[in-house]
Parts: structure tokens; C-alpha cells; sequence
């Protein structure tokens, strides 16, 4: 199979992978110097590229990496099942090894051991634990004990860590794995998600337990000369040829979001024989908007009348004051209460974002997609 010359919906490395130099060079410093990491960014923005290419450069003998992703945690429980698996199977090479730390830093705690053919590749463990504190701490105490008996540092990397926010008693939960996590000397971790708004509430509310955690990056957009030369070099690599400007184009109408520039750069490549042109270009946008229907569908089919109202008037450009009667009544939002409201709903609905005080739709396709929804 033919490599593709452009990514998108998963995670991207190698030749796929372009610019966050500076992003890679400071979270591999924090990963070398054990600085904690709070990675935060709107979605498909290369959070998760960024962190398994900083992972692929900082491991070493010195310097173990374990990488982790909690999605489909539901509970402490599978939390700590998944936390452990993780640890022992990343920072061992033989299943002798690892089946001793088991032994060693889990001595409290029976677990269930399943395996497949090959163990390091396939294996799992359910922690057999009552509610003990300290029971659960030998859990959280895991990477600090292998690390100290290997005499290496350790960097834990938790991808969509904002799930533990819909555990039962979760600021609890938060607090047991700071008072832990603080404490550790040969220990850090680099703890990231999809959900902007979460993950803002997680480590920027000052009643919040994972509040002033570590050094919190902002990931930005990539720039458009440096997805200008990327695109242009991808289409070089496989015999065909598309203008800067129309690069430039491909970047504008995506508004530089990193996985729609990937995938209509990639729809353009398909439509284009030789040397892209214009109607390559508008074709392909055109297939962008159709692939995505069926989400922003999805999205927004149980939306009340007053959110929609409310997404209506973001599309014409209002941004702040929804308050003013002006706005209220114009777009029939209702009173200056369910505004907030509104508001609430339709970020946690990932549908807006706010941004230094202006609401704004984070989907450039979805603006597009919306405003032909509401023209009709």
C-alpha cells in the first residue's frame, strides 16, 4: 500500500508531521527535566501527534516513556486498570519483569492476570482492591517504585485526561491523585485532551485540585507559510504540483485548523491529474462539507430553537453583548438569563468556544455547513 501524502483523524509522525518546533522543543525539555505538562488546545489541533512524537524523542534508558489514553474509562476502577497495564507493560521489556513489579509494588493488591500469545504485546490485569487508601495509593505509587528500582526517570503522558471529570466524585478522585502525584521525585506527567472546555476547568479554576499543576502550553495554529511549504512538498513527492497560492487558499478556507488543511489538501490531491487548479480546489471543498454533513447533522439535530437562534447570530458576526436588546430580540434569544444558559449548553455541546470574552465557532467547516443550513 502506497503511502498517503496527507493525514487526517489520527495521529500524524514523519513526513506527515509539520512545524510545532517550538512546541516539541519545550515539552521535551519538560519531559527531560520532570516538569509537569498541561497540554490544552482545541480538537484536532496535533495534540496527540505532538505528544507521541516528543515521547518517540525523549525515550531512553535514562528517560522511560509510558503513554496512556483514558477514553473509554469510565470509573476509578478502570482508571487504575488502565494506569497499571500501562505503567508495567511500558516500563518492562521481558514478562518475567514486569510479572515481578507486579509482585514487588502491587503486593497488596491481587490481580488478575490474562495474556494472549505473545504477553508483551497483549495482556491485561484487573485489580482485585477494596477502598483503602492505601491500597489505591500502591496504584498511583507504581511509576515512582519501578522508576527508583530501574534508576531512571519516568514521564506518564494520560491522552483525554478530562475524562476523569465525569467520574463519580470526581474532585475527590482529583485530589488523591495530586496528593500522590506532587510528591513524586522521579515521576512526571504530561496530562491532555480533546475537550477544551473541560480540560480549561480542570487546571485553570482555582478550587480545582489539578489548579497551578505544571507548565500549561497553549497550542496555537500552524502558520500558514509552514503549511504552504508542507503542502507543496507532499504534492511534489508523488509527481504532481499545486501552486503556492492555491496552498495558501487550501489554509484559508479551513481557517489553518490542522486536520481540515490535512484533509482538503488530500481532497484536492485526488481531484487533481497534474497541477491543481482552482476548480480542483472548489470541488474538493465542496467534498469536504458533504463528507462532514452527516456529523454536523448529528451535532445539532436535538438543538433547541433558542440554541440555534443563538448559533445564528455567532454566524452574522455577534461575538459578545447577546444581551443588548437589540441582539435578544433580533434573534429571539429569549431574556439575558437564557443567554447564559445557553451559552453553557452550547459549549458543553463543544458547538462554541469561548475565547478572551468573544463566542465563536471553532468548526470553520461547520460555519460554512450551518450557513447554507440556515439560508435554505
Amino acid at each position: 500500500m502506497e503511502n498517503k501524502p496527507f493525514i487526517f483523524g489520527v495521529a500524524t509522525a514523519g513526513d506527515n508531521f509539520t512545524d510545532r518546533e517550538k512546541e516539541t522543543e519545550r515539552l521535551l525539555l519538560n519531559f527531560r527535566y520532570g516538569v509537569n505538562t498541561v497540554l490544552i488546545s482545541p480538537r484536532r489541533w496535533g495534540k496527540t501527534s505532538l505528544v507521541q512524537k516528543v515521547c518517540r524523542l525523549a525515550q531512553s534508558d535514562e528517560l522511560k516513556v509510558v503513554y496512556l489514553d483514558i477514553f473509554s474509562c469510565r470509573s476509578e476502577q478502570d482508571f487504575y486498570d488502565a494506569f497499571a497495564v500501562a505503567v508495567l507493560k511500558q516500563t518492562s521489556s521481558k514478562l518475567d519483569e514486569w510479572l515481578e513489579n507486579v509482585k514487588l509494588f502491587l503486593s497488596r493488591i491481587t490481580p488478575k492476570i490474562s495474556m494472549s500469545i505473545d504477553p508483551m504485546k497483549d495482556f491485561s490485569i484487573s485489580l482485585e482492591m477494596n477502598s483503602k487508601s492505601n491500597d489505591i495509593d500502591e496504584i498511583l505509587h507504581l511509576p515512582e517504585k519501578i522508576a527508583q528500582k530501574k534508576g531512571c526517570n519516568i514521564v506518564v503522558c494520560i491522552d483525554e485526561f478530562q475524562q476523569i471529570a465525569e467520574f463519580k466524585d470526581s474532585k475527590t478522585f482529583q485530589k488523591r491523585l495530586r496528593s500522590v502525584w506532587q510528591l513524586q521525585k522521579s515521576v512526571s506527567y504530561c496530562l491532555f485532551g480533546s475537550k477544551k472546555h473541560l480540560m480549561n476547568e480542570l487546571f485553570e479554576k482555582k478550587s480545582y485540585p489539578f489548579y497551578k499543576f505544571g507548565d500549561t502550553i497553549y497550542l496555537s495554529k500552524i502558520g500558514t507559510r509552514d503549511w504552504i511549504e508542507y503542502i507543496c512538498r507532499r504534492f511534489e513527492v508523488t509527481g504532481k504540483q499545486i501552486p503556492e497560492e492555491l496552498a495558501e487558499k487550501i489554509c484559508q478556507r479551513v481557517d489553518n485548523h490542522s486536520s481540515y488543511v490535512q484533509q482538503l489538501a488530500w481532497l484536492v490531491w485526488v481531484h487533481t491529474d497534474n497541477v491543481a487548479t482552482e476548480q480542483d480546489l472548489e470541488t474538493a471543498y465542496q467534498d469536504i462539507i458533504d463528507q462532514n454533513t452527516p456529523l454536523f447533522e448529528k451535532q445539532t439535530e436535538s438543538l433547541t430553537t433558542y440554541q440555534m437562534n443563538f448559533l445564528r447570530a455567532v454566524i452574522d458576526g455577534v461575538h459578545s453583548e447577546f444581551t443588548t436588546q437589540e441582539v435578544l430580540h433580533k434573534y429571539q434569544l429569549g431574556s439575558s438569563a437564557n443567554v447564559s444558559i445557553l451559552k453553557r449548553a452550547l459549549v458543553k455541546k463543544e458547538l462554541i468556544e469561548i475565547d478572551k470574552c468573544q463566542v465563536v465557532i471553532p468548526d470553520p467547516v461547520m460555519v460554512v455547513w450551518l450557513k447554507q443550513e440556515l439560508e435554505r
